[in-house]
């Protein structure tokens, strides 16, 4: 990782970083007849044109059981959005945003659609997902499939789990940082001026930091309003803990057009080290639009039938449920997206009738800001000093004990009786990394009742990491591997029957203080946390922070930077282990419940990678050792292989009991107990 600004993990590791505010976003259509990006004449809110090349078959050709073959579009939707009406009102500059002749704030969004080419045989419900910095993760969570923005070849299906339960899927653009390359899809939204249409300036500020060893030059979020290197400060620290030190001005210099900074010829950035550039910047985008590009296009693709201009809606009049699926940034962006009352339609409607938020902790983000950065995202060691993670936390109104403020994500949607159902789900990471604890805990520490939110479901994976990967990477531990996707499948069905037929989905699985299962990170042993040879337990994770941003913050304006901070003003907790170091709470996929190793959802930077401080994502495996002998030569408290499991078949059949258990909660489908049970035979420890 690099910038500062978080990468989406194995199915997303290359860096996507902001560019100026005046940039232009081509869009590459592969496959399809390209529409060119032309600009449309907006004719009222909402969506007013949508440019589409012809459907191809998807997936050459290849056929999913009774559904049968898919096909694919993309194209541009264009909208606008009404800048008197008061459901648009907490779009952060909107009103500096240039109008057209009707008065609107117009913006553009790239998207995908796959459609069942016969859509009476789909089920009619779409799969809703803002794309992660202009990602598709879906196709890669839910049906195993590789990392593809541009889904075309046999194998981009995957297993095929949506298509073979009839899913239209549709992507849509959100994020306007978003550069183009690798087929994403990005947005378009206008630069804010002041009323004399000159360029709004303001402070900003540019955390860099770079992991691998050699970069000498960085570029900017938003160009620089003067190169007058007297108007800012750059800062170096290793770790966050550090005080930062100014790096003089003779050390680095802007480039020519204000766009990037560099350090001095023969210079480098420090590895893993944290610099912060607060400097006067210029020409903010409207970036909040991006929520109503996800509000407009969810009503349009299940009201409307065509366009302004007569272009047909593609799911017109098939569109029975709306489920929105994100992963990490853009669920941070639903919750904020929730929170700002945008699932209100203009007709008062819902434009999502359900959420499968995965990782996003209770967090928002960097969206509905001037000089919005949401790129990025806050973890121990990055992103500590942008406005992610402020009150209110947790979806029930509750009062904020430390600054007397009474809010919830959920008051705007159930004054409207607009509210989605919702699955909060987090790896063990977001405890560590993002304060997850702060979505069902007060602002105190103490336990909210869950029953006071009956349309959401909270579930811990239990010592799954934010982002799987394998190797060590940065880390000291080799990093933890397992996936989401099993449990993110067979939730998308709960999802779909709690929103299509009432049918209630599995309780609440998450630690908690009351019984003893969320607990502080420190002292290592009121954790749990065993004693492992050469693994370093130092308790380091993301701490419940009050941010003042300045007097302007609540117009989205920030004003103090970086910001003054009170530290660990609100308690975080993080789940209990069992003995060998795996999650007593939560859902315990079979490699928690029938181990082979202690896997986590934290991890400690290596030696020079500012170690002592966390990776930011990925967590840590550390495998038992296959025999006893072996376990006692190194010291290691945990039973070995051998100890637990005195045959294959043993071990086999504790998977078995443990995947067909997950089934019976919901939270495995047939399908993956299958495999489960497949990879035990093929691959057991004994």
């Amino acid at each position: 990782m690099a910038d500062g600004r978080e990468a989406t993990g194995r199915f997303r590791s290359r860096l996507l970083r902001p560019v100026g505010a005046l940039a232009a976003f081509p869009i590459a259509l592969m496959g399809v007849v390209a529409t060119p990006r032309s600009t449309a004449v907006a004719t009222g809110p909402g969506v007013n044109k949508v440019e589409m090349g012809r459907p191809t078959l998807a997936f050459q050709g290849r056929s999913f059981g009774a559904v049968g073959r898919y096909e694919k579009i993309r194209g541009i939707i264009s909208g606008a959005v009404d800048p008197t009406d008061p459901r648009n009102s907490l779009i952060t500059d909107l009103a500096n945003a240039p109008r057209n002749r009707q008065g609107l704030v117009e913006y553009k969004a790239d998207f995908m659609l796959l459609r069942p080419v016969d859509l009476s045989k789909g089920n009619h419900r779409v799969v809703y997902e803002p794309t992660n910095r202009g990602n598709v993760v879906s196709l890669f969570t839910l049906n195993n499939a590789k990392p593809v923005n541009d889904p075309s070849g046999f194998l981009d299906a995957g297993d095929g789990f949506l298509m073979r339960q009839g899913y239209s899927l549709v992507d849509i653009a959100w994020d306007s940082t978003v550069t183009a390359g690798d087929n994403r899809l990005l947005a378009t939204v206008p630069v804010a001026t002041n009323a004399d249409g000159s360029a709004i300036e303001g402070p900003a500020l540019e955390e860099i930091t770079f992991d691998d060893l050699g970069a000498n030059a960085a570029p900017l979020t938003y160009p620089a309003a003067t190169l007058d290197q007297s108007q800012a400060t750059l800062t170096m620290r290793l770790r966050y803990d550090d005080t930062p030190i100014a790096v003089p001005s003779s050390a680095w210099s802007y480039n020519s057009d204000g766009t990037g900074i560099q350090l001095a010829p023969n210079t480098s950035f420090a590895q893993s080290a944290l610099y912060e550039l607060t400097y006067r910047a210029k020409n903010p985008l409207v970036v909040g639009l991006g929520f109503a590009a996800i509000r407009d296009v969810a009503d349009f693709l299940r009201n409307q039938t065509a366009d302004a201009y007569g272009n047909p809606n593609p799911l017109a009049g098939d569109v029975q449920q709306m489920l929105a699926f994100c992963y990490s940034q853009p669920c941070r962006a639903l919750h904020d997206f929730v929170r700002l009352g945008f699932n209100e339609t203009a007709a008062g409607g819902r434009a999502v009738d359900g959420i499968l938020s995965l990782v996003a902790g209770a967090s928002g983000g960097f969206f509905d800001y001037r000089f919005a950065q949401p790129n990025r995202s806050m973890r121990q060691h990055i992103g500590r000093w942008y406005p992610e993670r402020q009150f209110p936390f947790t979806d029930q109104v509750i009062t904020d004990s430390v600054t007397g403020q009474t809010d919830g994500v959920l008051r705007r949607c159930t004054m409207s009786n607009t509210c989605p159902k919702i699955f909060e789900v987090n790896s063990e990471t977001e405890y560590w990394n993002k304060a997850a604890s702060l979505l069902t805990t007060d602002t105190q520490g103490n336990d909210l009742d869950l029953s006071k939110t009956p349309n959401v479901r909270y579930y811990l994976l239990s010592s799954l990491p934010h982002a799987p990967e394998i190797g060590n990477g940065v880390c000291e531990q080799v990093q933890n591997p397992l996936l989401p996707n099993p449990v993110a499948r067979a939730l998308l069905v709960d999802l779909d029957q709690w929103v299509s037929n009432g049918t209630e989905p599995p309780p609440n699985q998450v630690p908690l203080r009351s019984n003893g299962t969320l607990v502080p990170a420190t002292p290592q042993s009121g954790v749990g946390f065993p004693t492992i040879p050469n693994v370093t337990y130092n308790g380091r994770i993301t701490t419940g922070d009050l941010f003042d941003f300045g007097s302007q913050a609540s117009q989205g304006i920030l004003t103090t930077l970086p910001p003054n901070i009170t530290p660990s003003a609100y308690p975080a907790f993080v789940p209990e282990t069992d003995a060998d170091g795996n999650d007593v709470a939560g859902i315990r996929l079979p490699e928690i419940s029938v181990p082979t190793a202690t896997y986590s959802g934290w991890n400690v930077r290596a030696d020079a990678f500012a170690n002592d401080d966390m990776c930011n994502a990925t967590g840590q495996k550390i495998a038992f050792a296959p025999t006893k002998k072996a376990r006692l030569a190194s010291d290691d408290p945990r039973p070995s292989i051998e100890e637990r499991y005195r045959s294959r078949a043993e071990y086999v059949a504790k998977v078995a009991v443990a995947a067909n258990r997950l089934k019976n909660q919901g939270f495995l489908l047939s399908e993956d107990v299958a495999r489960y049970i497949a990879a035990a035979l093929l691959n057991p420890p004994v």
